[in-house]
This record gives structure tokens, sequence and C-alpha cells, in this order.
């Protein structure tokens, strides 16, 4: 994926710093953005991620870019006495903290400011870590990937929600309608960052998807590397272990 492609083009910051900026900008309404732009099949989806998680009983689990801690809140529903949210923006983990104190979740979340490609934890420490709608995010990606890598145990799996694009037809030129168009529009009326939606869709549709991102996790040595598309291909699950 392109370094250049940020939230704002006129910034003189790193991507690191656009990214964390943009999302402290919209974190207020993000959650609803969220659930209109997906027609709420996100949570679908980020159901099937727990259910993959909850197959290999982890105690502690590690939940990258957590945002507003939806992912978070979910995995409760598993075996793990400790979840982290992880993520830069400290606009994001404050709406989450709320949520989180809401349902009584704060002796088994704890959200933190942290730094994907330097994440504030012991080697082989936790026994899942996930990413949903996060990974693109990353300034330099595998180097993100090499930091999950060493802080995940031997054995422990990883999983990746994230967009990708459909390849068939019509799902395809609907896909490119919607992100180009309908989108950004969204973003506009109903954020004060007109920029965001716009670099969303434009970084969903230049991130390396499907079997591309398995070989970058290869890289990286991570093992089982195996796809599973949703929704026709606009999002894909991407399972991994450590070996």
């Amino acid at each position: 994926m392109s370094k250049n492609i940020t939230p704002y083009r006129d910034s003189s910051l790193g991507k690191k710093e656009q990214v964390t900026q943009m999302f402290d900008n919209i974190s207020g309404n993000y959650d609803d953005l969220n659930r209109v732009i997906s027609l709420g099949i996100d949570v679908k989806w980020r159901k099937k991620v727990v259910a993959l998680v909850a197959e290999k009983n982890p105690e502690n689990i590690l939940d990258i870019a957590t945002g507003t801690g939806d992912l978070a809140i979910l995995m409760t529903s598993t075996s793990a006495k400790k979840i982290v949210g992880l993520d830069l923006s400290v606009g994001m983990l404050e709406v989450g903290k709320k949520k989180i104190a809401t349902q009584n979740l704060s002796d088994k979340i704890e959200m933190v400011v942290g730094d994907s490609e330097n994440i504030p934890f012991p080697d082989n420490y936790f026994d899942a870590i996930t990413v949903s709608f996060g990974i693109r995010n990353f300034e330099t990606l595998e180097k993100g990937l090499a930091e999950i890598y060493r802080v995940l145990k031997p054995g422990g799996i990883f999983v990746i929600l994230e967009t990708s694009v459909p390849t068939k037809f019509p799902y395809k030129q609907g896909y490119s309608f919607y992100t180009k168009m309908i989108l950004p529009l969204i973003g506009k009326v109903f954020s004060k960052d007109k920029n965001a939606y716009g670099y969303l869709s434009t970084s969903a549709e230049n991130f390396p998807f499907g079997e591309k991102l398995n070989n970058i996790l290869r890289k990286v040595s991570f093992i089982d590397c195996v796809a599973l598309p949703q929704t026709f291909g606009v999002a894909t699950i991407y399972t991994a272990t450590k070996k």
C-alpha cells in the first residue's frame, strides 16, 4: 500500500500522526456513522472474529486499533480473563472507556494509548490478537505485523478484519460507486472532518487484500494464513498463527 495515501494531503505530519488526528476528530460520531456506512453488517463480521478467537480459549487478548472498543467489548463473551484495547487516538479511547464503564466491563477491559509499531508489552504475551478495520492505517505495515508477531504467544491466533474489494460483477462496480461517491458524501454530511471518509475509502481501495496480504503475513513468519471473504468480498477476515 502506498505510503502517500494519508488523510490530509497538505499536512506536514507523517501518516501515523495524521491518522491519529483524523480519528480524534471523528471519534464523537464514529460509531453511529459506522453503522450507517456498513448498513450494520460490520457487527456480524465482528461476531465471526469473536467466534474464531473463542475456539482457542484465550486467557488474554490484545485488540489493536481498538477505536471505541466495539470488538474488545464483544470479546468479553470468550474465555479471556483480560482484554487490552490499544489505539493511538485518545479521543476514540475516551468514547470506548465510557461504553465499557456503562456495561460494567472496566475490570475486564483495559484501554491503552499505544502504537502498533511499538507495542508496550513483552514478547510472547498474548494468546490472541485482533485488528478490525485498522491494519490499513499502519504507517509501516510489515513493521506493525512484526510487532504483533513478537507479542503473540507461539501457537497463538491472529485475526484481521479489514475491508477488501469485490472482484466479480456486479459487486465490483457497485462497491466502486459506493466507496467513491456515497461514502465521502456521507462523511461530509455527518462528520466535521470532510477528509476522513474520503481517506477511508481510498485507503481501502489501495490496500493489499486476499492472497497478497496473506503473503505479507507469511513474510513476517506467520503460518496457516487463511483469507475468508465476507459479504461478496467487501470485507475479509484473515486468520494466522505464530509458529
